[in-house]
């Protein structure tokens, strides 16, 4: 990230006011490769093509902050792999791993993670090591560690429908598989601070959070989160989930959780009325339908309707409601940046 990005998101953090509106996105592999014009496989496969495209990008859109910023990933296969998932390589999509849990009964035999060892995770942290010269002489440092949340890895290793019903009908079982998936992203957050120690953030992503009632998420969901969120010492303690977030929107604060990217579905008054005016809200115009299909006029219109939605323009970071979608298009970024000055109070 940035580092008056990052000085300014902190200044955020500790309740001081800036004098602009700030507009961000996150970006990863669904929208670098195809933007730079390589292939997935050319984007994973080669630490030089990562950090010239990300470089590339914080320079054309100087004005934009970008989340986490040089994250380092694998698409979906990251966590996975190092649980011992099959991954999928393909040229033009995202990879995608296989289940390795067939039945409730195999959690209990499923080994915890090496974070040092196992999968891409050795990978992630050499690609940074190689990178990290570069991306402090661009004017950034590596903010944030990074790590899908328990229940979405859960529903990577199990499938998401037989996770899902496993914790309605096996709810022991579903337990033990997030304390393990907990245990794993702890060691994993804070073995990424030990390897650079100017990560102050903390970033994790979990969809499947949204599909859950409040009972299973007080349940399963809250204290998991606690523990990840306090896994380290950090400013800065985002979440991202995109599905239906009103739910989780009312206990961020409970979780230790300062940052929140959330479900262009639920307006921005909606979100800040549940997650109380302290939260920093990243959002909130439609990633694909908009930002990626629409026109810059379309864009313009939609950033505008987002901002004329909330009296109060404080703690918020004008994105998309989720991470920046395949095929946006340079026009329609500057478009929105456009807008979010236009439009400011």
């Amino acid at each position: 990230m940035k580092n008056k990005a990052w000085e300014d998101l902190v200044k955020m953090i500790e309740g001081k006011k800036l004098n602009y509106q700030p507009a961000g996105f996150i970006i990863d592999s669904p929208w670098i490769p195809g933007w730079y014009g390589i292939s997935n496989i050319d984007y994973y496969a080669s630490d030089e093509n990562w950090v010239k495209a990300n470089i590339k990008a914080i320079n054309l859109f100087p004005d934009a902050w970008f989340l986490p910023g040089f994250w380092s990933e694998y698409g979906m296969c990251t966590e996975p792999s190092a649980f011992g998932a099959r991954m999928i390589w393909l040229e033009k999509n995202l990879p995608h791993a296989e289940k390795t849990l067939r039945a409730v009964e195999d959690i209990a035999s499923m080994p915890q993670p090496n974070i040092k060892t196992d999968g891409l995770l050795p990978f992630v942290i050499n690609r940074l090591r190689i990178s990290e010269q570069e991306i402090n002489e661009s004017g950034s440092r590596i903010r944030f560690a990074i790590a899908r949340g328990p229940l979405n890895i859960a529903s990577f290793l199990m499938g998401t429908t037989e996770f899902m019903m496993s914790l309605a009908m096996n709810p022991d079982e579903a337990q033990h598989l997030i304390d393990k998936i907990t245990t794993y992203i702890c060691e994993w957050i804070a073995y990424q601070k030990e390897c650079f120690p100017s990560i102050e953030g903390i970033f994790i992503l979990d969809d499947i959070i949204g599909f859950v009632g409040e009972d299973e998420f007080r349940q399963f969901v809250l204290p998991s989160f606690k523990k990840i969120f306090s896994s380290i010492d950090a400013k800065a303690k985002f979440l991202h989930n995109d599905a239906q977030g009103l739910i989780t929107a009312r206990f961020l604060k409970e979780m230790g959780i300062n940052m929140f990217n959330f479900s262009f579905e639920h307006t921005m008054s909606e979100i800040r009325e549940l997650a109380g005016p302290e939260v920093i809200l990243v959002g909130n115009i439609p990633p694909r339908d908009v930002m990626a299909a629409g026109t810059p006029a379309q864009v313009k219109d939609a950033v505008k309707k987002a901002m004329s939605e909330i009296q109060d323009h404080s703690n918020i970071i004008w994105s998309v409601g989720g991470g920046m979608p395949p095929d946006v298009k340079d026009e329609n970024i500057f478009a929105f940046l456009d807008s979010v000055k236009e439009n400011s109070k």
